[in-house]
């Protein structure tokens, strides 16, 4: 893909702003975390292959907010007010009338306040490491004294906080972004942002929101602040990684772009692998769905299923797991380990424990996995292993995780605990199965999880 052609346009208070468009499709804006500097960032082969990730199938819109990158460099002041002016200029600048809003970190509050001043043109919002609130992230000791050094050493504060950013493990990344940081912006204009956004709170704009909301998350970064957030926006998925990382294109880009693709809208490809590949398989199963559905109503009935989905699919693509299809209240996934695909199964029950506290309707799942070496065909799994696990699944109670025999020994030694369940005769099977479910996870040192 060729690089993109830099175009411009002005904030209703006369500041330019520098933004570029590539691809076609429903539109795409990424309001970026500053420092931007929409140009640089296409040479940085990592950067520039996610953003290709998007505009493969969309319109994809970067831009350089005031005071940095391509924009006006010379401003007076720096806010949430803003930024939000810097991003409805793009928008009409380009006439969309509804798009996707990404946000990530500092400008996650911008997207947040966009999000909830324009409900009708903000089809989707995606938060990366956002914060809602802005003493959460400044008021850190570490950002405390990063903030100090701006005015005290330029060049030191540069280099220390694209490490802060990216992990002390990516060193030629965080050097390379360090020359785009102090490319994108002066002194003044950063000290000017972490001033000016200290004081920030969107949290009450939350329930503003009308758009499908998913809220991505680094564990080490807060994973309590990206709960709240989606806590606050109806329908919401929140997600968390592990890792300290702000970049989502980097070591794990696979794992969270397969978070990413299936709430924009794009296709995570199925397991392709054929004969002779060993798979696990998970079957989950929403409980009591017909009855829902007469009770609820259509409308009301969807938006629970639309819920299910959403946390279900967050959990596959943190576990690595491929999603084969949907069953109507259900789903079939494949991974490329038992230990993955029982984390998964697992971290589900916890994440609608965790859901259906205090809500007017649980939403009650049952789990089932085999593991063995299935057909693959036209994106699908076929087979005796496949069916296996079906049939476990359907032997689960809610809230329960049933698995056969040969994940229990494929999970040898991974920190599982397995309560035997009995032999039990299952349908279309001649030999008795023994079947297991599991009792919890263990950390390293036993503590549990």
């Amino acid at each position: 893909m060729t690089e993109p052609r830099i175009r411009y346009c002005r904030t209703h208070d006369g500041i330019s702003i520098a933004f570029w468009s590539i691809g076609q499709g429903d539109p795409i804006i990424d309001v970026g975390h500053p420092p931007t500097h929409c140009e640089m960032e296409w040479r940085i082969a990592p950067m520039r292959a996610w953003y290709e990730r998007y505009a493969a199938r969309h319109q994809f819109v970067r831009f350089d907010s005031r005071g940095n990158g391509l924009s006006t460099r010379e401003i007076d002041t720096y806010s949430l007010e803003t930024m939000v002016w810097d991003l409805e200029a793009v928008a009409d600048a380009l006439g969309l009338d509804r798009f996707t809003l990404i946000g990530g970190m500092n400008s996650g509050v911008a997207a947040i306040a966009y999000a909830a001043r324009h409900p009708d043109r903000v089809s989707r919002l995606l938060l990366w490491c956002a914060y809602g609130r802005g003493r959460e992230f400044f008021d850190d000791p570490g950002t405390r004294v990063m903030r100090d050094m701006v005015d005290r050493d330029w060049h030191m504060f540069t280099e220390t906080a694209s490490r802060s950013r990216f992990g002390w493990g990516a060193d030629a990344h965080s050097r390379e972004y360090a020359l785009l940081w102090r490319a994108a912006i002066t002194p003044r204009a950063m000290s000017m942002l972490m001033d000016g956004l200290h004081g920030v709170d969107v949290m009450p704009l939350l329930p503003e929101i009308r758009a499908r909301a998913l809220v991505l998350q680094r564990e080490d970064r807060g994973a309590d602040i990206a709960r709240r957030i989606a806590d606050g926006i109806a329908g919401a998925t929140s997600m968390v990684f592990p890792g300290v990382s702000a970049a989502p294109y980097l070591e794990d880009a696979d794992t969270v772009w397969a978070a990413i693709a299936p709430f924009i809208g794009d296709d995570v490809p199925a397991a392709s692998r054929g004969r002779g590949s060993i798979h696990t398989i998970l079957f989950t199963d929403m409980e009591r769905n017909t009855e829902l559905l007469q009770r609820l109503g259509d409308e009301r009935w969807r938006a629970l299923l639309r819920e299910h989905e959403g946390i279900t699919r967050a959990r596959l693509a943190a576990n690595g797991g491929n999603e084969i299809k949907t069953t109507g209240d259900g789903f079939m996934a494949s991974f490329a380990s038992a230990a993955d695909a029982l984390d998964c199964a697992v971290g589900l029950q916890r994440a609608f424990a965790e859901r259906n506290t205090g809500a007017e309707q649980a939403i009650v799942i049952r789990c089932g996995l085999n593991a063995g070496e299935p057909i693959a065909e036209d994106n699908d799994l076929f087979g005796t292993a496949v069916t296996l696990a079906a049939r476990i699944m359907s032997e689960a109670i809610g809230g329960e995780v049933l698995v056969s025999d040969v994940i229990r020994q494929l999970a040898a030694g991974k920190g599982f605990n397995f309560e035997d369940r009995g032999v039990r005769s299952l349908r279309g099977f001649d030999e008795p199965v023994r079947l297991w479910a599991v009792a919890r996870r263990r950390e390293e040192g036993g503590r549990p999880i």
